[in-house]
């Protein structure tokens, strides 16, 4: 392939490469028996032919390593025993072995591996023992090293893939629970004030058209923010190259549409902010929104309140979130609340979240999301 001015080799791969490597190993076996045709026969041509067919057997099995790595080892192990026990040339077919070893060690079947490795040794010594001279201790110590290393290493691999595999199921379980918890807040969060204002709308309709029409305006505001949002977060999972967001990114700056969208379900909001009004790490700015407007999604819900209070105290290595209310209804933490959410939130920032009745009447969520200058510390 050529890509600016220059020449970029690809090595094959998958079925290509394990047919590759089939044919490079038959290619290196196969010059054990050039000496049968260059030097005058030292066997019988029927031996000789039984010598290439086991060597084309063993390597051509090559080629369905990764498939079937125990079948693939024991056909190799068979065809590579039978080749030294016929055959006068004492040709490379162990490489044909050693490859299939270190491919079922690799695949996870380390027992079946050490058995053929073992079998392996155990064959060569016991021809060492019976008279064969071109193997002797040092070689047979030897080639346990070679067979030890070739398994172990095949493991160390199958082991490393293990945990490639298990990070990036992990990582895409989490990323999962991220999304999920953003469509939460997302969908959740207007649905539930649309469903606050269009019961008022019905109940208002009859009796005061204007306040069932502001109602109606306020549903239609809160549909537009719910899909502008749901457009955005559905662009970034598709990795669009568009400007999807039309909006500024959630965060505390835009605090004041939360307000004014839980006041047009009814309610009176507070809000009181203290500390250092600088710029917040992205996962807290966002975090501390997110907790915001769940909580005013929740008073809207189950509260019952006629007031709500809103503290955000920014310090210089937390931020302090609280929203209280005095209402009087169920408790936020029902099934389904997305108090579990907002506790996720908290602590995948290394903070916490409570959240319960209050003494004097109604109910607190209270949130502490610690940062460092500007980073957030890593669980």
């Amino acid at each position: 392939m050529t890509s600016g001015g220059t020449t970029r080799l690809r090595l094959p791969r998958g079925r290509a490469a394990d047919a590759a490597l089939a044919v490079a190993v038959f290619v290196v076996s196969a010059t054990g028996t050039v000496r049968a045709f260059v030097g005058g026969p030292g066997e019988s041509w029927a031996v000789t032919v039984l010598g290439c067919v086991l060597i084309t057997v063993a390597c051509a099995a090559l080629y369905l390593r990764r498939r079937h790595p125990v079948a693939v080892g024991t056909l190799v192990f068979a065809a590579t025993g039978a080749y030294y026990l016929t055959s006068v040339y004492d040709g490379p077919l162990m490489i044909a072995l050693m490859v299939a070893l270190y491919t079922a060690a690799a695949a996870g079947r380390l027992q079946a591996a050490v058995a053929l490795a073992a079998l392996t040794l155990i064959g060569v010594g016991a021809g060492t023992l019976a008279g064969n001279h071109e193997i002797n201790g040092i070689a047979l110590f030897m080639l346990a090293g070679w067979l030890v290393a070739v398994v172990a290493l095949g493991w160390v691999a199958h082991s490393r893939h293990a945990y490639v595999r298990e990070a990036r199921e992990r990582a895409a379980g989490q990323e999962r629970l991220r999304i999920a918890r953003e469509l939460h807040d997302v969908v959740g969060h207007h649905m539930s004030l649309i469903n606050v204002q269009a019961s008022a709308a019905l109940h208002r309709i009859g009796r005061d058209p204007a306040q069932a029409e502001e109602a109606l305006g306020a549903i239609k505001e809160s549909s537009r923010e719910a899909l502008r949002e749901l457009r955005a977060t559905l662009g970034v999972l598709r990795q669009a190259d568009e400007d999807v967001p039309v909006a500024p990114p959630p965060g505390l700056a835009r605090l004041e549409e939360l307000v004014r969208a839980a006041e047009q379900a009814g309610l009176r909001v507070r809000t009181r902010t203290t500390g250092d009004a600088g710029p917040l790490p992205v996962e807290v700015d966002l975090a501390a929104y997110r907790i915001v407007q769940e909580s005013l999604t929740n008073v809207a819900r189950h509260a019952r309140a006629r007031t709500v209070t809103v503290r955000l105290d920014r310090g210089p290595d937390a931020v302090t979130v609280e929203v209280a209310d005095d209402g009087d209804g169920p408790a936020h933490g029902a099934p389904g609340s997305g108090i579990t959410g907002m506790r996720e939130r908290a602590r995948a920032l290394g903070g916490e979240l409570t959240a319960g009745p209050r003494p004097g009447g109604g109910f607190a969520v209270r949130a502490r999301l610690p940062h460092r200058g500007g980073t957030v510390p890593r669980s």
